[in-house]
């Protein structure tokens, strides 16, 4: 496949911001219920309590440590229900299905992902819910990275997108039981997680409950919403062996085109390069940050700029001493960092934008970068997405750019085109 050289996809990025800026002078009042501080990715709605949907994806990947590029493909199966069994019990199920050619390393090639699978009862339809099962909690309104998100910690199986709301879709929830308690502005959960295995599976086919509950975890969680301009988020975790962490997190309306989100944890553990080396250390308490501002136009042009803070990720002093290790200590650490989902370097920046209808009805375009601001390597990824009402098709890039010791120059894969297709049943 010819690759088309990085100046076309920024034109054609510029492109797409000078198509909607023009809005940016519009008198007109935008809905604040339409600002989403952390969208989630989005099909086509469906009529039924069932949706079903299959996707392949097509590429090339061009090698970094190897003269030739190489063929990627995938096709992948996604079904998930959400319904009512009688007045007060509610069932949700959601299951992923992806098969990888070439395998990822470790991995079969077939991979099924039990994304959820509990119970709900509400009884008598009051204010108190009872939830029984596996159970996907995504806590916190950042972008790229959410230190509020305190189970996310392995529950990645398989990586079918780079993009972080998808990454977030597509994960294994925990096993545990959960209840909560709403009111009219707010609402009280609590969930416990026990340990029902030691390590996760390699096996495509097994539930991974190693994965995600190889160790007794507790959470408290207070939502409450101040006004229509103002919603918060006050967490309790505490995990076996380990101190007590606590987080918080907001979003805030500041005016009718501009949100602002922030998220922040306390927590006391190893530092990243010594948990994943295995290097003798103490555990210290630091903190974790993201905070950002989204600012959406009449034109349907969404621009969001967040930082990102990890107090256990790598300094620069980190990744110097890292560029004199051997090569598998610095694989081992990015490794254990994907697989934990946590922010590699110290300090990051990422710019996500989204453009709606770009020049003709229904076609989207998404991009973002990251940028490592301790090794200032960088990952670029974009996306044109052209929908139907049965199915979609869509373009995606990106590129990883970096020195060779760096988080994204390490890759094996500097640059990435796919074509996927969707079919929605």
């Amino acid at each position: 496949m010819r690759l088309r050289p990085r100046s076309f996809y920024l034109s054609l990025l510029t492109a797409a911001l000078a198509h909607a800026l023009p809005a940016l002078a519009a008198d007109a009042e935008l809905d604040a219920l339409d600002l989403e501080s952390a969208p989630e990715v989005s099909t086509p709605a469906a009529a039924s309590n069932t949706k079903v949907f299959f996707e392949g994806a097509w590429g090339n990947a061009e090698q970094r440590y190897a003269p030739a590029s190489r063929a990627l493909g995938r096709a992948s199966l996604d079904l998930s229900y959400a319904g009512k069994l009688t007045p007060d019990v509610r069932a949700v199920f959601s299951d992923r299905l992806d098969y990888m050619d070439p395998a990822e390393a470790g991995s079969d090639a077939t991979v099924n992902s039990l994304r959820e699978a509990y119970l709900s009862w509400q009884p008598g339809g009051g204010n108190t819910i009872y939830e029984l099962g596996r159970i996907n909690l995504r806590y916190g309104p950042g972008y790229g990275y959410n230190p509020t998100d305190f189970f996310r910690d392995g529950s990645l199986r398989t990586l079918t997108s780079s993009n972080p709301f998808a990454m977030r879709e597509n994960r294994l929830g925990s096993a545990m039981l959960r209840a909560q308690r709403l009111w009219q502005g707010g609402s009280l959960s609590v969930a416990y997680s026990p340990k029902l295995e030691d390590r996760a599976s390699p096996s495509g086919w097994d539930l991974d409950l190693g994965a995600t509950n190889n160790r007794n975890r507790g959470l408290v969680a207070l939502s409450t919403q101040f006004s229509q301009k103002l919603s918060s988020q006050w967490l309790l975790y505490k995990e076996q062996g380990e101190s007590a962490a606590v987080g918080a997190n907001m979003t805030a309306l500041l005016s009718d085109a501009a949100v602002a989100h922030v998220e922040w944890s306390n927590a006391s553990e190893l530092d990243a390069t010594s948990r994943a080396l295995g290097l003798p250390s103490a555990a210290t308490r630091r903190n974790r940050f993201a905070g950002g501002v989204t600012y959406t136009t009449l034109g349907k042009l969404s621009v969001t700029a967040e930082y990102q803070y990890n107090g256990f990720g790598a300094s620069q002093q980190d990744w110097v001493a890292l560029s004199t290790a051997p090569m598998s200590a610095k694989v081992a650490y990015l490794i254990d960092a994907r697989a934990r989902q946590e922010l590699v370097s110290r300090q990051a920046l990422m710019l996500y934008v989204t453009q709606k209808d770009l020049f003709i009805k229904d076609l989207d375009l998404t991009a973002f970068v990251r940028f490592n601001t301790e090794d200032h390597s960088r990952q670029s990824w974009l996306e044109l997405r052209q929908h139907w009402p049965k199915y979609d098709l869509a373009l995606q890039w990106q590129q990883f750019s970096g020195k060779s010791d760096s988080e994204y120059g390490i890759l094996p894969d500097s640059r990435i085109v796919q074509v996927l297709g969707n079919y929605y049943f």
